[in-house]
């Protein structure tokens, strides 16, 4: 074990609705099947943003949110076998699972009836120290610094689920809303050979500018139909409106993956246009084979992110910008400057 102190600065929501608050608190000491993570950076996500704003039901509380989590282990239970003091981890949205419930028992670790998340109903990455059960932290690719890794975390993750359930087929894939997700996703895609069509809210020319930067061959507004026929969208933007967009835009039998934990209610629509079997899909959490096969990917590609960077302190600061659509690529926390 390292020197570690006895309490530690994190931000802290007691209630949704208000501000985050920075606060010294206990540092958490590791159960016997967790480690103990001094935190580098954390990525600031859409979900910590739909838990500030109420969006979430049933969150523990008070609760430090961040689950894109990157540090170093400085101490563990007596039962971590997975990693060494000195280790650096990433640590993800889903933060453990029963093993014994019907989900769990087909493979389907994401939609487990007893499961818990980082930041929501376990204190996350929005603090200098944190707990994590080693079963579901991830060794990082040495290629990517710690503020660059955040954002695979849980962007990447979900991203790439979504991703995967648009179909092997799916060369003409549409991404609506163009922030930290779809900016890895984009990079993946496009380096597979697919054609991207990226859709941001009408006026947003920063955003269409970003898709095209990052590959798209074509980029508009969400209220524009694409220059031809989709196989596949992701929804990341949680507007419940583009579902029916989206399927407007689809071929028939292509697949419209709603990739956000939360979205607003979506308007009825004429079945004409889920007809030919068009398919709408929600994805929920993300399962540990998702995590190791975007790592080894990124690196390949390679992924680049892009991110903001904002102190600790910050936080607040941080889920405005979000909120606002003024990120361009993804915000993160840097908790502990690096070594120089």
């Amino acid at each position: 074990m390292t020197d570690v102190p006895r309490l530690m600065r994190a931000m802290v929501l007691d209630r949704p609705g208000q501000p985050l608050e920075l606060r010294e608190v206990d540092v958490p000491r590791p159960a016997p099947d967790q480690v103990l993570i001094r935190v580098s950076a954390c990525g600031v996500c859409r979900t910590d943003l739909h838990l500030v704003d109420d969006e979430l039901p049933d969150p523990r509380l008070p609760i430090i949110p961040g689950h894109e989590i990157v540090g170093v282990v400085v101490d563990s239970g007596a039962e971590v076998e997975r990693f060494a003091i000195g280790d650096r981890v990433g640590v993800p949205w889903l933060g453990r699972t029963c093993g014994a419930c019907a989900y769990c028992r087909m493979g389907r670790e994401n939609l487990c009836d007893a499961a818990g998340f980082t930041g929501y109903t376990i204190d996350g990455g929005f603090a200098e120290y944190t707990v994590a059960d080693q079963r579901y932290c991830f060794p990082l690719p040495p290629e990517y610094e710690d503020a660059a890794a955040a954002p695979l975390l849980c962007a990447g993750l979900i991203g790439y689920r979504s991703y995967r359930l648009c179909g092997e087929d799916a060369e003409r894939l549409g991404i609506y809303g163009f922030g930290a997700a779809a900016h890895i996703v984009a990079q993946i895609a496009t380096h597979q050979g697919r054609r991207v069509y990226a859709f941001a809210r009408p006026g947003d020319d920063r955003a269409q500018a970003f898709a095209r930067r990052l590959g798209a061959v074509w980029a508009g507004s969400s209220a524009e139909l694409p220059p031809e026929p989709l196989d596949a969208a992701i929804i990341f933007a949680p507007v419940g409106a583009l579902v029916p967009a989206a399927l407007r835009a689809l071929r028939k039998g292509g697949t419209v993956v709603c990739g956000g934990i939360h979205m607003s209610d979506i308007p009825s629509f004429p079945y004409s246009i889920l007809w030919g079997e068009r398919r709408v899909l929600s994805v929920a959490n993300l399962e540990r084979g998702d995590g190791e096969e975007l790592l080894a990917i990124a690196p390949r590609v390679p992924v680049r992110t892009e991110v903001e960077l904002f102190s600790l302190d910050q936080a607040n600061q941080a889920l405005a910008r979000l909120r606002d659509g003024q990120l361009q690529g993804a915000a993160v926390l840097q908790v502990r400057r690096p070594e120089p």
